[in-house]
């Protein structure tokens, strides 16, 4: 490369922040650091800035901001311009200088500035499944109207990326013109594959959390216990490969070796193999379309040893069955899903309700929410405000029984 990308990362305090940073480090002649973005984590963010010196730094808290720019000042750091709130997000994320995106903020907080990046032309690393989920619609027009490039940093959906044919139209037309007949997007199963489905409602936060193989944040840990991180990966694959919910199967497979595979006309079934490791599609989506070192180890197959793949069970993973209800039904049920599961998720985090009833309020809102056309963010919005005012009201239900 001539020059160096600039990359402003969303969210950069996080799992894929921390990752998306390793790998960059790796590649001081092909990217630099152009902004970074964090909520509340000051200590880390502080730390981060002394590192890689942006030139903007946002944070969505105004008192995390103020502290963050004193400590700066006082470490004599004066070349990092603190910006705040959404608006903040969103100027890094548009910038002209900005030639790549990485949108890993977690839940709906991220699907704005991610809309700005779309909308200015940036590649995006889209790292947040909620922008695609709440307005699939919106993003993919964005994406197509402004000339951007969108590549996924979801393990399964970089697999699913990396296994179709790699031609133009593959993003333009339905999968069966390019001979795929079916996207195999596998699942872990997460630390409750096993258990017995009885014991569900005394499982605590700490469990949930303990995920087998992958390192997470709490609320995507507790998505991927109750299988509904599984749920919204199938309906961001609809918008990504411009098709169904029919045409995706969810396979278990716990050794999370096997991150997606693509099945087609003739029989074949491609599958991208590797060890658990967030750098390797963070590295394939910055490089894209060349390959590049992401400090992970090979895979050794004589370790690996043997695979499994089961299918999932409903019953245990309601919130999978769910999310398949949600994308059939179209509009806006994707987003009063994300919507009410992020409450759901919050309050079994803050011990306010038991596991199992992660799945029962979200059931209880989509059967109560009016479903709209997702043709504006207004309305998408309108419907996400509805769905988590409709859930805190399921919870109060739960405790007052």
């Amino acid at each position: 490369m001539a020059t160096s990308a600039a990359i402003t990362i969303l969210g950069s305090t996080g799992t894929i922040g921390v990752n998306t940073l390793d790998v960059i480090s790796r590649h001081p002649d092909r990217y630099k650091v152009f902004a970074l973005t964090a909520n509340t984590n000051v200590d880390k963010l502080f730390e981060q800035c002394c590192e890689y010196r942006p030139k903007y730094v946002v944070m969505v808290n105004d008192a995390s901001a103020e502290q963050l720019l004193k400590r700066l000042h006082d470490a004599e750091v004066v070349d990092t311009e603190v910006l705040t709130g959404v608006s903040g997000l969103e100027q890094v994320a548009s910038d002209t200088e900005v030639d790549y995106v990485m949108a890993a903020i977690v839940g709906a907080a991220g699907l704005l500035p991610t809309l700005a990046a779309a909308k200015s032309g940036k590649r995006v690393l889209l790292a947040n499944k909620e922008s695609l989920v709440m307005s699939g619609k919106l993003l993919m027009d964005a994406v197509s109207d402004n000339n951007a490039t969108l590549l996924p940093i979801d393990s399964e959906h970089n697999a699913i990326w990396q296994c179709m044919p790699q031609t133009e139209s593959t993003r333009k037309s339905a999968l069966a013109t390019q001979g795929v007949t079916k996207i195999l997007l596998t699942a872990s199963g997460g630390p409750f594959r096993e258990i017995p489905v009885e014991r569900l409602s005394q499982v605590t936060p700490e469990q949930a959390c303990a995920h087998p193989n992958w390192k997470m944040g709490r609320k995507i840990s507790v998505d991927s216990a109750t299988m509904m991180n599984k749920g919204l990966e199938v309906i961001e694959a609809c918008w990504l490969f411009h098709t169904n919910a029919e045409n995706i199967q969810v396979i278990m497979h716990p050794q999370s070796i096997v991150h997606s595979m693509v099945a087609y006309s003739d029989g074949s079934v491609l599958a991208q193999m590797g060890n658990p490791d967030m750098r390797t599609p963070i590295a394939h989506a910055l490089a894209w379309p060349d390959r590049v070192d992401a400090g992970v180890e090979p895979l050794d197959f004589f370790v690996v040893a043997h695979l499994s793949f089961e299918k999932p069970d409903f019953d245990r993973f309601p919130c999978l069955r769910l999310s398949y209800d949600a994308a059939q039904r179209g509009g806006t049920a994707a987003a009063v899903l994300n919507a009410a599961n992020e409450v759901a998720v919050a309050k079994f985090l803050a011990g306010d309700i038991q596991f199992t009833d992660i799945a029962g309020v979200v059931s209880s809102v989509l059967e109560n929410a009016t479903i709209h056309e997702a043709d504006s963010l207004e309305v998408v919005i309108q419907d996400d405000v509805w769905a988590r005012e409709y859930a805190m009201k399921c919870i109060r239900d739960v405790h007052s029984k």
